[in-house]
């Protein structure tokens, strides 16, 4: 689970054209991100010149992601926020969504809409912020959230910028030893520090790294939707 850093603040200055309508140009449906690819005998090794953070099997990594929509079927509420970046706890209709749509995104972040008018854009959330309609997900600096890449951290732990791989999966959620292919997808990435942690939602020795959009099946049957526990790290 993942609370970010407030946006109110930090939009204006890095989002282009700050102000305006989140509508802007058409935009079209984003196509769902795939799992970097890995073969059945792929062995991801450490980063060449890779230097250890923090103590060897001493992280817990956890994952975050963006809702679909189509993949709940809660009764429908509606959904009042912002239509602009520059915006805190707007009070525009945004149309009606399902509520476990709803709690998923509040939880997340983010949720790209699959039906209705505002089909293929995304309803984002922020603890200062509240809901906002936008053509894509956003960091706590207003960029795009990139799949298999972007990170969130204490600023305390990571630093933003902070580049670094997961040299050593640990165990899976269920306390057993990762499965063989997970660890190789999330071994096989490079993640770099985009995003922070509301203070007291991080913690010491903990990364959250993003994996792109839900897929087809619900998160009990995905093996990436996971924590790592007593992983290691290592800079990229």
């Amino acid at each position: 689970m993942r609370r970010r850093a407030p946006l109110a603040v930090l939009l204006c200055g890095a989002v282009a054209g700050c102000g305006q309508s989140a509508r802007g140009a058409d935009v079209p449906p984003p196509t769902a991100p795939a799992v970097p690819a890995v073969t059945a005998s792929a062995e991801p090794t450490e980063p060449t010149g890779s230097v250890p953070l923090g103590h060897r099997g001493g992280w817990r990594i956890t994952t975050y992601y963006t809702a679909l929509e189509s993949l709940y079927d809660g009764e429908p509420k509606a959904v009042r926020g912002c239509v602009r970046f520059h915006c805190s706890h707007g009070k525009t209709p945004l149309g009606e969504y399902p509520k476990d749509f709803l709690k998923v995104v509040q939880t997340e972040g983010s949720g790209r809409i699959t039906a209705g008018p505002q089909q293929g854009r995304y309803l984002n959330w922020s603890h200062s912020v509240g809901f906002w309609l936008d053509a894509t997900t956003r960091d706590s600096r207003g960029h795009p959230l990139q799949p298999w890449a972007s990170a969130a951290a204490d600023k305390s732990v990571l630093a933003r910028g902070q580049r670094f791989a997961i040299v050593e999966c640990g165990k899976d959620g269920n306390g057993r030893a990762t499965e063989k292919k997970v660890c190789q997808a999330f071994r096989k990435a490079r993640w770099t520090v985009t995003d922070l942690f509301r203070p007291g939602y991080g913690g010491e020795n903990h990364a959250d790294v993003y994996i792109g959009e839900e897929k087809g099946s619900r998160l009990s049957e995905s093996p990436f939707y996971t924590t790592l526990s007593g992983a290691t790290l290592g800079s990229s």
